[in-house]
């Protein structure tokens, strides 16, 4: 028997985190996601398709990686192998956009008020939203007249660069004496600020309880829209933002001749 006092019996080490092979170094995503948003967003507006070797290139990722992305996305319908090979956008991120803008009632809404303004003005008419650091043209119709600005939906546009943008921010809260400037007034205009040529002039959209939606804009060449008739313009856009911001909060009894005005449109 032995004689040395007993070491007291140590407790068993806590098992250690087992980091995750898809887990995003920073801790704040997951890799195979990322990667499969990586492989969506590689499509260019106006592409139908992309060869495996082209994904894999835009991606910065193996081909073998960007093969095994894409058969994963193609059996949510995400992703459509053509039979040359080639792979496209399936019906199922179609879907997502078309409930991306149902939350905006697009068809019901904003398209209808869109035409009104366009017939109003006799130029092209867009509302915009604002998505992380950048603004987006969510819906878009085309004026009549042969010589417009033609703008992409869905391509991702500065926010501190054209009468939209410098809206959104204004009615988001920036800071300055430009943006106090547009929230005085309840409207901007720019003639060449983002595009050389283009002239726009825009409002601010809300919906309850006065939450920024995104802002309306007509646009067309600087040539037709000089500062003295986009000054005079100017009334029937905000018009036209008002009767979206009452449709948009579920009431569509706006009255036509109240645009928001600076002093109304913060909580």
């Amino acid at each position: 028997m032995s004689n040395h006092p007993t070491k007291p019996s140590q407790p068993a080490p806590a098992p250690r985190a087992v980091a995750s092979a898809d887990a995003e170094p920073g801790g704040g995503g997951v890799i195979a996601v990322t990667r499969a948003l990586q492989v969506l967003e590689a499509f260019a507006l106006g592409e139908s398709s992309l060869p495996l070797a082209e994904l894999s290139r835009r991606c910065g990722l193996h081909k073998t990686t960007v093969l095994r992305l894409a058969r994963t996305l193609a059996q949510s319908g995400f992703m459509v192998q053509r039979e040359d090979g080639d792979w496209r956008l399936g019906p199922a991120a179609g879907w997502l956009g078309a409930r991306y803008q149902a939350g905006f009632d697009v068809q019901n809404v904003l398209e209808p008020a869109l035409r009104e303004l366009t017939h109003a003005t006799g130029e092209s008419a867009a509302f915009y939203v604002r998505e992380g650091n950048v603004r987006t043209c969510l819906v878009r119709v085309e004026g009549p007249q042969a010589l417009r600005h033609h703008a992409r939906m869905g391509e991702g546009l500065p926010l501190d660069k054209g009468s939209p943008g410098r809206v959104i921010l204004a009615f988001s809260g920036e800071p300055g004496k430009a943006y106090e400037e547009i929230r005085k007034k309840g409207y901007h205009w720019s003639i060449g600020e983002r595009e050389q040529g283009v002239a726009t002039v825009s409002a601010p959209v809300f919906g309850m309880h006065w939450r920024l939606m995104g802002s309306v804009c007509i646009s067309g060449p600087a040539s037709r829209l000089p500062a003295e008739k986009l000054e005079a313009l100017a009334q029937t856009v905000m018009a036209a933002a008002t009767q979206l911001s009452y449709a948009l909060a579920g009431n569509s009894a706006a009255p036509a001749q109240s645009p928001v005005r600076a002093t109304h449109w913060h909580p």
